[in-house]
């Protein structure tokens, strides 16, 4: 049995109490809210590690992407990147790559990986059917397929699968005239291969046959966004809620079906709109889990994405997305970099840290109590402890050294906390 289908039993499994005792939740309640679809647990029945829970009334989670491309090949690289994400707070991990020998770096990233993993599979379809036949409008849908199956045998725990693109989707995507038609680069592929065959996505036409697939390795499927919009004059438009309800269908079926599921939200988002999409994601698709890619407020921000998707993000998990996917500094410009990772995690950690205060994850603000405490007590190793980036911090505070130890160079004898004590203590 599934997950799913050992919730709707009432059969609480070690797995539910092992989320539910790190989440700070009854185990009953987690079982109920996965037997309605409203959480998930991301782990291949294959791949030991410790469950993932996404979902109502747990932490945000956030998602760090990873992988080879066709113009830098470095197992060494990526493993480094890994390590620095798991160090600074991914819960998960996605590997993207489409360069090199996609399954070898996927099976080392499995081996080395302490937290979920999730890809892309028609990304690795589209680069073995470009290698042997030229384009990859020559990829049939059984090999799709057999990649997707590869994916959950080798162990991945979660998949994006953009089974919303559909031959009446893309006529509204003509209608709608988009400034960026199609930004997802899985969602482009499908797009592509669906034209130059004038056929149906095949993961919309055999959703059954997916769903059986990962029904059989308890694999969550998450419903990628193939038409998110990629740019703020693009958000909210017709073509992305066309997709969206689509999404919504296929996740009743999934549920139905015993499958977990996940729903991938938007990139490119004004400010105003953020907490509009979320209400209606959820109430198109009945609650299940959502996970946004930042999402950015600003189209102007390169070399500073991580900011803008910080501030997106934060929004979007105060109004009830569960699952962040960073957006490193690099994001629009070049493969990201080790540094790169790291500062796309902790943008993303303080956004989904930020965004569970507001919704009133239990415990989410006692880190902030703590470092109040320490402030107030001038206790640097303290404050130091309870940072993003402790090494930072200690860097930072050892560039210019107060003269007095127990405040800031900034404002040394000055420090307002130290002033006020002493004239509070004086009668």
């Amino acid at each position: 049995m599934t997950r799913i289908e050992h919730a709707q039993k009432g059969i609480i499994t070690d797995e539910m109490k092992a989320v539910a005792a790190s989440e700070g939740i009854s185990p009953e309640s987690l079982a109920s809210d996965i037997a309605e679809g409203v959480t998930v647990i991301a782990r291949n029945t294959l791949h030991n590690i410790n469950p993932l829970g996404i979902g109502r009334g747990l932490k945000t989670k956030i998602n760090a992407n990873i992988g080879t491309s066709k113009d830098k090949i470095s197992y060494d690289d990526e493993m480094k990147k890994l390590e620095a994400l798991v160090k600074y707070g991914a819960d998960a991990v996605m590997d993207l790559s489409t360069g090199g020998n996609i399954r070898d770096f996927r099976n080392v990233l499995i081996k080395n990986s302490p937290i979920a993993i999730g890809t892309v599979p028609i990304y690795e379809a589209v680069v073995r059917t470009a290698e042997k036949q030229g384009h990859i409008a020559k990829m049939s849908a059984d090999e799709l397929f057999d990649v997707i199956e590869e994916h959950a045998k080798d162990g991945i725990d979660f998949v994006t699968v953009h089974c919303g693109i559909t031959q009446k989707a893309i006529e509204r995507l003509r209608e709608d005239r988009r400034i960026l038609d199609v930004v997802s680069r899985g969602g482009a592929f499908l797009l592509e291969w669906m034209i130059y065959n004038n056929k149906e996505n095949p993961l919309y036409d055999q959703y059954d046959r997916l769903l059986n697939m990962a029904k059989k390795y308890d694999l969550a499927l998450s419903l990628g966004d193939g038409f998110r919009p990629g740019c703020l004059a693009d958000a909210t438009d017709r073509s992305q809620l066309e997709e969206l309800l689509t999404l919504g269908e296929l996740r009743d079926k999934a549920l139905e079906a015993g499958v977990q599921t996940i729903i991938e939200g938007p990139g490119h988002v004004p400010l105003n709109q953020i907490e509009m999409n979320i209400k209606i994601q959820k109430e198109i698709c009945k609650g299940a889990p959502f996970y946004v890619l930042g999402p950015l407020v600003t189209d102007i921000a390169m070399g500073y994405d991580h900011i803008a998707a910080a501030i997106g993000g934060a929004i979007a998990g105060a109004a009830g997305a569960d699952f962040l996917c960073y957006v490193t500094p690099a994001e629009h410009i070049r493969l990201p970099n080790i540094e790169d990772v790291k500062e796309g995690v902790i943008a993303s950690k303080i956004a989904a840290h930020a965004a569970d205060i507001a919704k009133g994850v239990q415990g989410a603000i006692e880190k902030d109590k703590k470092m109040a405490h320490y402030r107030k007590n001038l206790n640097w190793e303290g404050q130091i402890s309870m940072s993003f980036n402790p090494e930072k911090v200690r860097e930072w505070r050892g560039e210019v050294p107060p003269t007095l130890q127990e405040v800031c160079s900034m404002c040394g004898e000055f420090c307002a906390i130290k002033t006020v004590e002493r004239a509070l203590q004086k009668k």
